[in-house]
């Protein structure tokens, strides 16, 4: 066994428990707050032409107990239509204080209509612009300003990101790698990095 360099200030990073419950916290501080690495995560899923696809969501729930994560979005965009024909979808965070990527295998679960009406209700007045665009997300228009945004509930969706497992990489003075499964209870294992 090699001699170790770790900061002190990354002890979290060299017991597999640690490191877990670290990626959980950043996760959930992103939820929190509107500075956190992990308030803006990618979330990549298989386009309808077979090309990956990836963009920015903003992180809305963290539950560790439930190991579900939560994001928000246009019923109409592609990454719905996307989940419907596969919910198999990856979720991304980075976070360059902890030296810490975090990458989430999910199953993706569309909830929409009176399943989201008090969501919808606890949505801020100026966020909601973000749910209701005529034409729909993606489509083509005649130039960059040729849309208008009207809140409509009706075209708000939560996704609900069921964590089947996590790549865990710390890239702090010694790089360590480890993979939990929720089929195996969380337990981890130590990956070369």
């Amino acid at each position: 066994m090699r001699q170790t360099n770790t900061d002190p200030s990354e002890i979290w990073a060299q017991s597999l428990d640690t490191l877990l419950v670290a990626a959980w916290a950043r996760l959930q501080r992103g939820v929190r707050d509107k500075r956190a690495a992990a308030r803006h995560v990618t979330l990549a899923t298989l386009g309808r032409d077979g090309w990956p696809q990836a963009r920015i969501v903003v992180l809305r729930g963290a539950e560790k107990d439930a190991s579900v994560l939560e994001v928000h979005t246009d019923l109409r965009s592609a990454k719905i239509a996307e989940l419907q024909a596969d919910p198999r979808a990856m979720l991304h965070a980075w976070d360059p204080r902890a030296h810490l990527q975090i990458r989430a295998e999910v199953r993706a679960e569309i909830l929409s209509g009176p399943l989201v009406a008090a969501r919808w209700d606890r949505v801020p007045e100026g966020s909601r612009m973000a749910y209701g665009s005529t034409p729909a997300p993606g489509q083509p228009i005649a130039d960059a300003l040729a849309y208008t945004k009207r809140p409509n509930a009706q075209d708000f969706a939560v996704v609900h990101l069921h964590v089947q497992a996590f790549d865990l990489v710390h890239l702090g003075a010694d790089h360590r790698r480890a993979r939990f499964e929720r089929a195996d209870g969380w337990t981890g294992q130590w990956l070369a990095p």
